[in-house]
């Protein structure tokens, strides 16, 4: 007997976030995978879910996930799923709570709907049910890699006065915008679109800005799927932080 179709695109796109969310948490907690293949298991698996669901709950639109090889099929779409089944594999499998897992969907290159699941917070934020946003912090907070912090969002951290805070996958990062517990979450190092794409779109609905480092706007479902920076935070931060980084010295490559 086939699944009932949801008709809702948001709704779907939550489910299956958070559908996923407690499988990789079961596949944690077996105990029987850790270390670098627990993070193997755990992209495979929520994958596997995530695009046979996808397939079956809306075969006429295109998909775009980090675990699956990519086609040209999608191009030709003005509907497509933008999927990260496990953003932040190494928080993921050093046991962290700062990992997520993003569904979106971008229609005619805007991310225009998704969810961002936070299985080790026991959250799910979605574009269709927007919060109000928690007080700035006092000093502001910059969101940044725990391993290597963009150069950009160091400088500007300094500039601005803010502190930084360091935490793991890009949907954390951008989830903490959203949750208070950062103001500005800028990345200059690159990323791809299925890092983002859910983050944006949550972000968006939630009234952060979200654009590219020069304020330019975030396109998705290009032939080249490699976006080298990101910048979400409040509205009335977004202009003083782009004019700053438009005056950041170039570094030579």
């Amino acid at each position: 007997m086939s699944e009932p179709v949801i008709a809702c695109d948001t709704e779907l796109a939550a489910r299956l976030a958070g559908a996923a969310g407690r499988i990789l948490l079961e596949v944690r907690a077996s105990g029987l995978v850790t270390g670098k293949a627990l993070g193997r298991a755990g992209d495979e698996t929520a994958n596997q879910f995530l695009i046979h669901a996808l397939r079956q709950q809306r075969p006429d639109d295109g998909l775009l996930s980090e675990e699956s090889k990519d086609t040209q099929e999608r191009l030709s779409k003005s509907r497509v799923w933008i999927i990260d089944p496990v953003d932040g594999t190494r928080e993921y499998s050093e046991e962290r709570s700062d990992w997520a897992i993003h569904v979106a969907l971008a229609v005619d290159g805007v991310a225009t709907l998704g969810a961002v699941a936070l299985p080790g917070l026991g959250a799910v934020l979605r574009s269709d049910r927007p919060a109000a946003l928690p007080p700035e912090g006092a000093p502001l907070r910059m969101v940044v890699s725990r391993t290597r912090p963009a150069r950009e969002a160091v400088a500007i951290a300094a500039a601005i006065g803010a502190e930084l805070v360091p935490m793991g996958s890009a949907g954390a990062k951008a989830m903490a915008v959203i949750r208070g517990e950062a103001d500005i979450y800028l990345h200059s190092g690159g990323q791809y679109e299925w890092d983002s794409a859910a983050p944006v779109a949550v972000a968006a609905a939630h009234g952060l800005h979200c654009s590219r480092i020069d304020g330019s706007p975030l396109i998705y479902n290009n032939p080249d799927t490699y976006m080298p920076d990101l910048l979400i935070c409040r509205k009335e931060h977004a202009a003083g932080v782009i004019e700053r980084v438009a005056g950041l010295p170039v570094t030579e490559a």
